[in-house]
């Protein structure tokens, strides 16, 4: 009995001492492998967890799971181990996370360089070459800027796109359905960037057929009203000079520049008379000839005018405009007021030195017309 203690005893005593340290220095391990082990392995665990203290750093995984010094011939629960905790050990040990989570991560970095593609074509290729622990955590702030700058990006290549000639075109075309015939005002109009003479945050409605604040109450008229009145005060002839009474943003005159050898244009306020000379000084439009002063005196000094329009509304056609109209020529003007919506574009013609002929058109809406300068 003795001699068989004793050749028990020795093996017994060193499997107790070595069986806390078969977990030691793998506690993440043994978490992470918790759920995949069987119920014989999570009772050896127990004791190793109230050991970790002090038996951090030692044996490896496979040595400490041994009952002999050689770790081919340890038991096979032993080998069952190893096997379910030894694939995880190299991705834990850049960050201790579940081995499930750098695959998440390394998903979530594809999306984020395809984000870096349409932005800049070089980030694919130094992507991949980070490992997924370094480029995980930046790959979602990385992928927020690029989608938060694409919506500005996206909305100045949508005020860009309204600059081809291809959006215009289609403009035009809503203006020849309407009942726009003579072909250079539908030329004028299809060069003329519009977006140039409204504000950036209004360059998406720039085509549309529509009337936009300028600022200072005033607006600039829809692009089917700007048609229809060069039409009706160019009436199939050639136009050498021509005043605009109410420059506003500067569109109309430049629409009129494609039609008429000169044009003279005034406004009575001064900030839009400003912003207009901004608006068509990048055109390098050479025959406009801009104005500060009131409307409705008109221009004596460049008078007589083949056609005179008014952009905006008054009771009646001022007298000093009809005086300084050429004989054959044409004004177009809104008359009428501004309550209940009145107002009528009426087309005036000189027939003689004291004669005028008047006809009335279509209803329309435009500010009122008023006298001084401001």
């Amino acid at each position: 009995m003795t001699s068989e203690r004793a050749k028990r005893f020795p093996l017994g005593l060193e499997d107790l001492v070595r069986e806390p340290r078969r977990p030691e220095g793998r506690p993440g391990e043994v978490r992470a492998a918790a759920l995949a082990a069987s119920a014989a392995l999570n009772a050896r665990q127990q004791p190793a967890k109230n050991l970790q203290p002090g038996a951090a750093g030692k044996a490896p995984s496979k040595q400490g799971r041994a009952q002999t010094p050689v770790p081919v011939k340890s038991p096979v629960g032993a080998q069952a181990r190893p096997q379910v905790i030894t694939p995880p050990k190299p991705l834990a040990a850049p960050a201790a996370k579940a081995p499930a989570r750098p695959v998440v991560q390394s998903a979530s970095v594809r999306p984020s360089s395809s984000g870096r593609t349409a932005a800049l074509a070089p980030a694919p290729a130094r992507t991949p070459a980070k490992p997924a622990a370094q480029l995980a955590p930046s790959a979602k702030p990385a992928t927020r800027p690029v989608e938060r700058s694409a919506a500005p990006n996206v909305a100045l290549n949508g005020a860009m796109a309204l600059t081809s000639e291809r959006v215009r075109e289609r403009m035009v075309e809503r203006l020849r359905a309407n009942g726009v015939t003579d072909q250079r005002v539908l030329n004028a109009m299809s060069v003329v960037p519009r977006h140039m003479f409204v504000d950036p945050g209004l360059a998406v409605q720039a085509y549309e057929d529509a009337a936009l604040p300028i600022g200072h109450h005033q607006t600039i008229s829809k692009p089917s009203v700007v048609a229809r009145m060069i039409e009706l005060a160019a009436a199939g002839r050639a136009l050498t000079n021509v005043l605009e009474i109410g420059t506003g943003c500067g569109y109309q005159a430049a629409v009129l520049s494609q039609v008429a050898r000169e044009v003279y244009s005034i406004e009575r306020i001064k900030p839009l008379s400003e912003r207009a000379k901004t608006n068509l000084r990048p055109l390098r439009i050479p025959n406009i000839r801009l104005h500060y002063g009131d409307g409705r005196l008109g221009l004596p000094s460049a008078a007589p005018f083949d056609a005179i329009l008014i952009a905006a509304a008054g009771l009646d056609v001022p007298q000093a405009l009809l005086e300084q109209l050429a004989i054959g020529g044409r004004l177009i003007a809104p008359v009428g007021s501004q309550e209940g919506q009145s107002q009528v574009l009426t087309l005036v013609e000189r027939l003689g030195p004291a004669q005028w002929r008047e006809s009335r058109l279509d209803r329309v809406f435009f500010v009122p017309l008023k006298s001084g300068v401001i």
